[in-house]
């Protein structure tokens, strides 16, 4: 197989952290896609999670098969047809959707939404969905080459998924990446049925792992890791609906396992810098982070779910905003040093 991977030296290596979140996963595919379009950057590694896995095998696939530009297209085309999936779903319900409005309900209450929540959470989900139907299964199959993801000239991947059987994490990586690992990356419990990958039964990755930092820590290559982060870490006021809080309580449960890497990973740097720990043996990361709490602190956990076409594009051009700005300011600092500064983000 060809690859459509250049080489250039002037490129800096990284590695990229990814995490999950549905809908909201778009803001990573702006940052990804800034990132392609500046070009200072040469992709050695992703980690990845659910939304993030999804985006990490397009860029693969595209970066193989025709380079930068046909990875950005690839992206543009996968997330115009999720939003498109996601219309033919609304038309059945945006009647009653649009009545509530009506009545004064606040924007962000869907029934529609409500309703399969209800459902998911009240029922078993083998008799909600006996035949295991999973549209996320045909989109990925018709936007993605695996074969060309598991090439040995793509970009290494390791997406995340947490087993049920032992509550540990799994991470899957290439050449042993396909369609059912991703899909179990972004397996979602009540709504979907466990994923089976060789007898064993897989939930999304973002319980154990939003996404996980150690393969990008373990393996040999670039030292630098740009943290992509979907997640809001603060928010302002407290939730109020119970809509709201669930949202909340499981934005921090998915972000605290990102928070226990990052204070391992300020740790072993305390350490080295005060030689208590053999630099060769122990080597030093450079952390760098994009995120934006003020946009992503905005969205509602209903939006996840609801992958709106005006959405998606607004949240990429934010993730395109914030890649832009990034680079303007830290690119200097790629190779050499740190631009996040861990113990203060999250400690």
């Amino acid at each position: 197989m060809t690859s459509g991977i250049t080489s250039d030296h002037s490129q800096r290596p990284v590695a990229l952290a990814l995490q999950g979140g549905g809908a909201h996963g778009a803001y990573a595919w702006g940052v990804v896609d800034a990132m392609l379009e500046d070009g200072q950057l040469a992709i050695e590694a992703i980690s990845a999670t659910s939304a993030g896995a999804m985006n990490a095998v397009l860029l693969a696939d595209g970066l193989v098969q025709g380079g930068p530009e046909r990875a950005r297209e690839k992206l543009e085309r996968f997330w115009q047809a999720v939003s498109r999936m996601e219309a033919m779903f609304g038309l059945a319900w945006s009647a009653v959707d649009r009545l509530a409005q009506a009545f004064g309900l606040p924007p962000e209450y869907m029934p529609s939404h409500a309703a399969v929540h209800a459902l998911t959470h009240s029922l078993p989900p083998d008799l909600i969905n006996p035949f295991r139907f999973n549209p996320l299964r045909k989109l990925l199959l018709e936007h993605v080459d695996f074969d060309r993801v598991n090439d040995p000239a793509a970009i290494r991947l390791y997406l995340d998924a947490t087993n049920v059987r032992t509550g540990k994490i799994a991470v899957f990586e290439t050449p042993r990446i396909t369609v059912e690992t991703v899909l179990a990356s972004c397996c979602l419990p009540p709504y979907f049925q466990a994923v089976e990958i060789d007898g064993e039964h897989y939930w999304d990755g973002g319980f154990l792992g939003n996404p996980a930092i150690y393969p990008l820590v373990y393996r040999e290559g670039c030292r630098d890791v740009i943290v992509v982060q979907v997640g809001a870490r603060e928010r302002p006021e407290l939730p109020r609906s119970a809509a709201d809080v669930l949202h909340r309580m499981n934005e921090i449960s998915f972000n605290s396992s990102l928070l226990r890497e990052m204070r391992a990973i300020a740790f072993v740097t305390k350490l080295i810098d005060a030689h208590e720990l053999d630099g060769e043996k122990h080597h030093r990361m450079y952390m760098h982070w994009i995120g934006d709490d003020s946009v992503m602190a905005t969205l509602g956990g209903v939006t996840q779910f609801h992958p709106d076409w005006g959405l998606l594009t607004r949240l990429r051009d934010e993730g395109r905003a914030a890649a832009k700005a990034w680079l303007a300011t830290n690119i200097d600092a790629v190779g050499r040093r740190s631009t996040l500064d861990v113990a203060g983000l999250f400690l």
